[in-house]
């Protein structure tokens, strides 16, 4: 098998199965060392490679929809005190935790479990992507675009 001729096919073949090409990258990636991890020899490597890689898009997909956000109260809380630089009426602490939580909810469950990851844990975006299964650039770029889509919901809000 030549690794050069499969190369461009296969990430052909996943950018048009993933939205961004780094994931695109990284499976295929992982695609080629399952292929060569192999112990016996494959007659038909381009079959076997692509199927390796269909498995692997299923597999991340699977991730991203079993993917469960969960946050406590007590810290959202703070987030939001800390956010407006002032402790707040028992109320407005409520008015500011169901945000938050409606915020969260709007996001992907993959998305908010990394943002949460961050903002309330602390994480690294090294450990996120080590606790996800995830490269640390799709942790790092689902952050981004967590963030974004709560800035750009929060100035939505009437």
């Amino acid at each position: 098998m030549n690794a050069v001729e499969h190369r461009a096919a296969l990430l052909r073949y996943l950018r048009r199965r993933l939205s961004d090409s780094h994931t695109a990258e990284d499976l295929a990636q992982e695609a080629f060392v399952r292929l060569l991890a192999k112990p016996r020899t494959v007659t038909h490597s381009q079959a076997y490679l692509f199927q390796i890689a269909s498995n692997l898009v299923y597999e991340l997909r699977g991730r991203e929809r079993r993917a469960v956000v969960c946050f406590d109260s007590r810290i959202t809380e703070a987030m939001a005190e800390r956010v407006h630089g002032h402790t707040s009426e028992p109320g407005e602490t409520l008015d500011r935790r169901k945000l938050l939580e409606t915020m969260l909810g709007r996001l992907p469950p993959l998305y908010a479990k990394i943002l949460v990851m961050k903002k309330r844990d602390g994480l690294s975006l090294e450990e996120i992507a080590l606790t996800l299964g995830i490269s640390i650039h799709t942790a790092k770029k689902y952050l981004f675009l967590a963030v974004t889509r709560c800035r750009a919901s929060r100035r939505a809000r009437p």
